[in-house]
C-alpha cells in the first residue's frame, strides 16, 4: 500500500485515536501532512526508540511514511508492517536480545567484516515482514550509503531483507550488501538521523525518534588515552555535528519534532542488557513531552533542557 492508498485508512485511525487508547496529541494532530517518522541508528540505542514508540501509540499517532537508518530501519520496518501495535512486539524482542544474537564472536564472515550477518537475518526473519518494501502498509524507506560513490541510497522499493541488511551494515563490522549493482553499507555513515531523506521523500513535517547521546549537547570530556576511547569520542562528536546540521537545515522549512528520552546514563551501543531501562524511561519522557507539544509552523521542537550524555561509546568495548 503506497501513500495515496494509505491516506484514507490513516484518516480513520486518526479520527478514532489509533488503537483505541489516548486521543491524538493536539500537537501531533496539527502537524502538516504527510508526516514522516524518522528513526536513526545506534545499536542498543534503538531500545529507546521502542519506548518513544509506546508514547506515540498511546497518543494515537500513525505516520504517513517512515524513514529509517541502521537499527532504526529495522524498527521502522516493523512499525510500517504493524502500524499502531508494534511497540509491544519490539519491547519483547529488545528485552530478550543479547549482543551475541547480532554480533556473534568467533564466527568471522570473511576478510570484509568481523561478523557474519546471520544473526541480523534471523531477527528479520522473525519479524513478520513481507518480502518486498511495496507490501508494507505504511510507505517505508531504508537509508544506506553507496560505498563506491559515497552517495546516499534511498531504498523504498524492492526486496526488504536486503534493504535492511544494507542499512545496518556497519563498515568492517557487518558485510556490505550488493543490491541492484551497488555495494551498500550502513546509512548512519551519511545520515545517522535521516531527516533530509524524509523531506526528500515528500514529508511536510517530521517526528524524530531520538538516537543515543549523539542526539544531545555533548559535554566536554577528555577521553582516556586509549585508541578505542579516542575513536569513540571522535565518532560521537562526528555524529552529533551531523545530526545537528541536518535537523537545523530541515527545520528551517518544515516542523521538526525531536522526541526526548529522559535517559541520562547511556550504555555502550553494544550492551543490550539495559534495554528494559531505556524503553521505560523513554516512554515516560516522550509521553510527557507529547502532552505539552504545540506546533506553530516550521521550526525545531524538542525538550528545552535535554539530559547530557554521560557515556562515550568506546570501540574497545566491542570486545568485552
Amino acid at each position: 500500500m503506497r501513500f495515496d492508498e494509505w491516506s484514507s485508512y490513516e484518516e480513520t485511525l486518526t479520527t478514532t485515536g489509533g488503537n483505541g487508547s489516548s486521543p491524538p496529541s493536539k500537537g501531533l494532530q496539527t502537524l502538516p501532512r504527510p508526516v514522516a517518522a524518522v528513526v536513526g541508528g545506534g545499536g542498543v540505542f534503538g531500545a529507546a526508540q521502542v519506548g518513544v514508540g509506546y508514547a506515540l501509540e498511546r497518543h494515537g499517532f500513525v505516520p504517513d511514511l517512515i524513514v529509517g537508518t541502521s537499527v532504526g530501519a529495522l524498527n521502522g520496518a516493523i512499525v510500517a508492517a504493524h502500524p499502531g501495535t508494534a511497540a509491544s512486539w519490539l519491547d519483547h524482542v529488545w528485552t530478550k536480545l543479547r549482543r551475541r544474537d547480532v554480533f556473534p564472536f568467533g564466527y568471522a564472515y570473511s576478510q570484509v567484516s568481523v561478523f557474519a550477518d546471520r544473526g541480523l537475518r534471523r531477527l528479520i526473519a522473525r519479524a513478520g515482514l513481507p518480502s518486498r518494501i511495496e507490501e508494507l502498509p505504511i510507505p517505508f524507506t531504508a537509508v544506506a550509503m553507496d560505498l563506491v560513490t559515497g552517495a546516499q541510497a534511498l531504498l523504498d522499493d524492492g526486496e526488504l531483507e536486503s534493504a535492511l541488511l544494507a542499512s545496518a551494515a556497519i563498515p568492517g563490522v557487518l558485510p556490505p550488501v550488493l543490491r541492484e549493482g551497488r555495494m551498500l553499507v550502513d546509512g548512519g555513515v551519511i545520515a545517522f538521523v535521516p531527516v533530509r531523506a524524509a523531506r526528500q521523500a515528500g514529508a511536510a513535517s517530521v517526528v524524530v525518534l531520538p538516537t543515543g547521546p549523539a542526539s544531545w549537547p555533548v559535554r566536554p570530556t577528555i577521553p582516556r588515552r586509549r585508541a578505542g576511547a579516542i575513536a569513540g569520542r571522535a565518532g560521537l562528536l562526528m555524529w552529533h555535528h551531523q545530526i545537528e546540521r541536518d535537523l537545523h537545515e530541515v527545520s528551517e522549512h518544515i516542523p521538526t519534532v525531536v522526541l526526548p528520552t529522559g535517559i541520562e546514563a547511556w550504555p555502550s551501543p553494544w550492551d543490550f542488557g539495559h534495554s528494559g531501562r531505556l524503553i521505560s524511561t523513554a516512554s515516560a519522557a516522550a509521553g510527557r513531552f507529547l502532552d505539552q507539544l504545540q506546533i506553530s509552523g516550521p521550526g525545531l521542537y524538542r525538550a528545552e533542557d535535554p539530559p547530557r550524555a554521560t557515556a562515550t561509546p568506546s570501540l574497545s568495548e566491542v570486545g568485552r
